[in-house]
């Protein structure tokens, strides 16, 4: 199988016209297959956050390549990664960002109004399906601060969804639920993976939880410690 994503070389140094400069990233290179569900796992501090804003185009290494798809994106301007993380990438992250004054609905199609998009009644209906798809079509038109905190990230899922991403990272995305939730909400991103064909990402410091998805890469002082493929 392709892969969607390489990492070539990757290092990434903060400050490093200071006295002081903080590399937190060394050398390091990984590949990730289309289709298939990852999790990143390491202490607070391993490097893994980081890894995982490099990933999303939200921070760019100080040198390596990065490879969407086969294409280097690594010199790509603000506005060429913009337009890659609205169309190819979904995020879900720990904190679920709703906006409390709109509804499950409208927060589901926020990314695709932030396009500036028409919205097309296929996209409406997509939405629509995302949210049944998430078991939250009794609660579209609910009000964000009215639902529970699992009904909430249930909400982030369908939104990270909704421009039919080829990849989502997830940045510890049950960080927040109590066991039962969060063995829902894993379940679902599995479900997710298998009928969209969807690549997952997730980044936990819960080895239970990494346990579930199919490699695991474990990054420790800023490199590859382990990497697990079951």
């Amino acid at each position: 199988m392709a892969d969607i994503l390489t990492l070539q070389n990757i290092n990434k140094t903060y400050g490093e016209k200071t006295k002081n400069p903080n590399q937190v990233l060394f050398d390091l290179n990984l590949s990730i297959e289309e289709h298939s569900f990852n999790s990143i796992i390491g202490q607070s501090g391993s490097g893994k956050s980081t890894l995982l804003n490099i990933i999303g185009t939200l921070d760019k290494p100080t040198s390596g390549n990065l490879l969407l798809k086969g294409k280097n994106i690594t010199s790509f301007n603000k506005n060429e990664l913009a337009d890659i993380r609205n169309q190819q990438i979904g995020f879900i992250f720990q904190f679920h960002y709703l906006l409390p004054e709109f509804t499950a609905l409208e927060n589901v199609l926020m990314p695709y109004k932030i396009s500036k998009q028409p919205l097309t009644k296929e996209i409406e209906d997509r939405a629509n399906e995302l949210l049944d798809l998430v078991g939250l079509g009794n609660f579209k038109k609910s009000l964000a601060n009215n639902l529970s905190g699992g009904q909430q990230q249930r909400v982030a899922i369908a939104r990270a969804l909704i421009n039919n991403p080829s990849l989502v990272l997830a940045d510890e995305p049950t960080g927040n639920l109590d066991s039962d939730t969060t063995e829902k909400v894993y379940e679902l991103l599995r479900q997710i993976n298998q009928k969209f064909k969807t690549t997952f990402i997730i980044i936990t410091h819960d080895r239970h939880i990494a346990e579930k998805t199919d490699r695991i890469i474990e990054i420790k002082d800023g490199r590859i410690y382990m990497d697990i493929t079951k």
